[in-house]
């Protein structure tokens, strides 16, 4: 069966997957990262990501559809509505400092000129500018790639493959509103098969067959998101065989870097998108061996870092 034919394929069911289904599409995250910034009504998500009103409009109502914003009147006659997180948007929060995490681990303000206070989170526990790690609840030591390993859990089997979409694709750089370091994380998750992409080689496939198998998706799409990300310097292209020519793609350093990222969607999709079964896969933190329970806390302090801790700068 062609990998085009969405219809009947299955693919290795994964709360990051799901979670990603959701968010990985570059208005969406840009409408997110408008509102975990206080942003409500329609007016000031224009402004804030420079999205066209139709489009705006399609992406606060998928939004309101899937739980993470709900509509509340703040004005009788003409009614008007503010778009607010929900208790299931605000639980992204994690991710979100996730996202930051990988773009200050990637990004010197003095060096690129990226250094925008809009960008800046501080930890009001302490006082400093919150530099976020994801540790183990268990143990306190940082989960990393390599010290964490992944089996299937009381959830596992298959999900239908995503089908294609409408839209155009979303990675374009330069386009909405947010400052241009959040454009380096943007490119990875703001596309749904970029993003999946990375999910997929943390599971250890590096070959074009294997991804194809594992994602459900269309030849020529895999091969652009593949230059994508090597382009971007996620993944690395390695030649393993001589004659005739094979490639594989490898996470780089700063790839393996987005692991954290990866953890918070998936602690996501098991809280809110699992089915009574469970979560599909369970992860194990090699340190203590206790099944993961991750946090976010501060680099500077070890405090927990939350939306209550937490304030913009």
């Amino acid at each position: 069966m062609s990998p085009e034919n969405h219809s009947f394929r299955m693919v290795r069911a994964s709360s990051a997957a799901r979670a990603l289904n959701l968010i990985g599409d570059r208005w969406t995250l840009l409408a997110l990262y408008a509102a975990f910034r206080g942003v409500s009504r329609f007016d000031g998500f224009v402004a804030h990501t420079g999205m066209a009103r139709s489009l705006l409009t399609d992406r606060l109502g998928r939004l309101e559809t899937a739980g993470l914003l709900e509509r509340r009147p703040y004005q009788e006659r003409p009614v008007r509505y503010g778009y607010h997180l929900t208790a299931k948007g605000l639980d992204l929060f994690d991710a979100a400092l996730m996202i930051l995490r990988w773009d200050q681990k990637r990004s010197d303000a003095a060096v690129d000129g990226l250094g925008d206070p809009a960008h800046r989170v501080m930890h009001k526990t302490c006082g400093c500018e919150l530099v976020a790690q994801l540790s183990c609840k268990a143990c306190g030591e940082a989960v990393t790639a390599r010290n964490t390993t992944v089996a299937p859990g009381p959830g596992a089997g298959l999900d239908p493959a995503p089908g294609p979409r409408a839209q155009r694709r979303s990675i374009v750089e330069g386009e909405g509103g947010i400052p241009p370091v959040a454009e380096r994380a943007i490119a990875v998750l703001g596309d749904r098969w970029t993003s999946h992409l990375v999910a997929a080689a943390f599971y250890g496939l590096r070959r074009f067959a294997d991804l194809q198998a594992e994602l459900g998706v269309a030849s020529n799409i895999l091969s652009d998101r593949l230059a994508r990300l090597t382009a971007l310097g996620v993944l690395d292209r390695v030649r393993y065989q001589e004659r005739p020519e094979r490639w594989e793609y490898r996470l780089t350093a700063e790839g393996r870097e987005l692991f954290p990222l990866i953890v918070a969607l998936m602690a996501w999709g098991d809280r809110w998108l699992a089915g009574p079964e469970g979560p599909p896969e369970v992860l194990t933190h090699g340190p203590c061996g206790q099944r993961l329970e991750a946090v976010v806390r501060c680099a500077a302090c070890g405090g927990e870092a939350g939306p209550e801790t937490t304030a913009l700068a």
